[in-house]
This record gives C-alpha cells, sequence and structure tokens, in this order.
C-alpha cells in the first residue's frame, strides 16, 4: 500500500516553507500590527482560564492574609491595651508623685514649679555643613518660638534654638562642637558640663577630675543652672570613663538619650519663667 504523502514534498521543504511563512507574519506584525486583532481575541477567550486556573491560589493567599492580619491585629490589640494600663498607672503614680512634691515644697517655703508650656514642631531642613549640627524646624516667632528656647524629644534633651524667623527657627543640638549643657548626675547629684565633639552619638565631660565618683551607667539629667534648660530632663547616660594618669583629667563619653540622627519631629518647651507664650495654631491642641 502507498502512502499518499509519497509525492508530497519533503519534510525539509515543508519545515522551510513553515519558517518562512513564520517570520512573515512576525515580520507584519511587528511592522503593521497585523496579528494585534488575532492576539486581543485570544487573550479575551482564555482570560476565564487564567482566572480559574489561578483562583485556588488567590483564594488561598487571601484566606491566609486574613487569618494572619487578623492574629496580628488582635496581638497588637492586646499589646496596646496592656501599655494603656501601664500608662495609666504611671500617670497616677506621677500625679501622686506631683503633689507630694507640691506639698513638701509648700512646707519646705519653696516655690511649687508649675507646668511648662509645650509644642510641636517638624523638622524642614538639616544643615549642609559636616561640621555643625543644627537643624530648621517650621514653627517661628509668629508661634511664640523665641532665641534660647529648649528642644525636646520623647527621648530627652535634644538642643536649642538659635536664631528665630515669622515661621521658622534654627536648633542647634547638643551633639554641635560650640554647644555645652550643664547636668547633674542622678545616681548622686555630682554636677558636670556636657560638651558637643561633632559626633551625633556622643558627648564629651569637661574637666572630670580622676577621683571623680561617676561611673559607667550613670544617667545625666540637666541641671536647671544657666536658666535655658529646665531642671530634671534626662540628657545622657555615660558610656566610658578612661582614667588614664597621662592626662590631666579623665576622658569621660556620654551617649545621648535624644535621637540625633534621626530627628523628625520634637517638642518646643516653655519653662514657667518664660516670659515668651505659646501661639498655637488653630489645629493644634493646648496642653
Amino acid at each position: 500500500m502507498k502512502s499518499l504523502f509519497e509525492h508530497g514534498p519533503s519534510l525539509r521543504t515543508r519545515l522551510l516553507l513553515a519558517l518562512i511563512i513564520a517570520g512573515a507574519l512576525m515580520f507584519l506584525d511587528h511592522r503593521l500590527q497585523t496579528m494585534q486583532p488575532v492576539r486581543s481575541f485570544l487573550s479575551t477567550a482564555t482570560a476565564p482560564v487564567q482566572y480559574l486556573a489561578v483562583l485556588p491560589e488567590e483564594v488561598m493567599n487571601r484566606v491566609v492574609y486574613l487569618a494572619t492580619t487578623r492574629s496580628a491585629l488582635r496581638e497588637e490589640n492586646l499589646r496596646l491595651r496592656d501599655e494603656l494600663l501601664e500608662l495609666e498607672m504611671a500617670v497616677q503614680r506621677l500625679n501622686f508623685l506631683e503633689n507630694e512634691n507640691a506639698r513638701l515644697r509648700q512646707l519646705l517655703g519653696s516655690e511649687v514649679r508649675q507646668a511648662s508650656r509645650r509644642m510641636v514642631a517638624e523638622v524642614v531642613a538639616v544643615a549642609t555643613d559636616p561640621f555643625s549640627h543644627q537643624v530648621v524646624i517650621n514653627k517661628g516667632y509668629a508661634n511664640g518660638v523665641y532665641e534660647g528656647q529648649p528642644v525636646l524629644d520623647n527621648r530627652g534633651i535634644l538642643g536649642q534654638v538659635i536664631s528665630v524667623a515669622r515661621t521658622t527657627a534654627r536648633v542647634i543640638l547638643i551633639s554641635d562642637q560650640s554647644h555645652a549643657i550643664s547636668l547633674r548626675a542622678e545616681r548622686n547629684d555630682i554636677r558636670v558640663i556636657a560638651k558637643g565633639i561633632g559626633d551625633l552619638n556622643q558627648l564629651e565631660l569637661s574637666f572630670i577630675p580622676h577621683s571623680t565618683e561617676l561611673k559607667e551607667g550613670d544617667v545625666l539629667v540637666s541641671s536647671g543652672l544657666g536658666g535655658v534648660f529646665p531642671e530634671g530632663y534626662p540628657v545622657a547616660q555615660i558610656s566610658s570613663i578612661d582614667r588614664d594618669e597621662r592626662l590631666q583629667y579623665a576622658r569621660v563619653l556620654v551617649t545621648p538619650f535624644a535621637q540625633l540622627d534621626r530627628v523628625r519631629t520634637l517638642l518646643l518647651l516653655w519653662p514657667a519663667n518664660a516670659t515668651e507664650q505659646p501661639v498655637y495654631d488653630e489645629v493644634e491642641d493646648v496642653d
């Protein structure tokens, strides 16, 4: 029995013909977009099939996401509830201590300290000079900001205002080489001077004798001397003490509590003895 394709073109000829047709179609499609309607039709026709093919995976991913999100929200809710209870207890304790402190000051005949007024500000620019640690904030004398005003973040003292414009002000950080601040050790009330050394992560204590009773880990707070920074705000913690006798004084380095290298939002403080008054925006709440 003879094959029906015995006298037809050879396989090589058919392959060559198929390649020529494919190349022509590719050329026409590339130049004239002749196959675009066909592609659109095929894409439309196969879209339901593709959707059904990925549907189980999409459903599974959605279920896992919902379960994970719900579990994470439940855990976060429990954590926030615990933190709220702790903060409420801390506020109650703080109110008790403030009232007790006020009574003791009255018994001693000392002036009762008034609560400081404060305002939130944001950093809008950072000094480009690598040897100057200064930032610009979005509050100025229109908001009651004044030169020498103390500035804090949620961890401790950041610096102070050095110049004021109408809607902006320039703040020098405590790490600037030209800045110094009077501190006292929280453990034994030793008074020291912390000076900036151009390092955002370190300050240096000046003129510390080798026989000092300071030790690593001591917390330093503002002393209130100088009338710029109110007393008792955290500033730094002693990180190292070098008592090399070849040096005239001990070299004491401290680590600031404030995050000087990533400050974005800060707090302007009006001490009770400040003559200026804060001017709040309409959207701001007065504390």
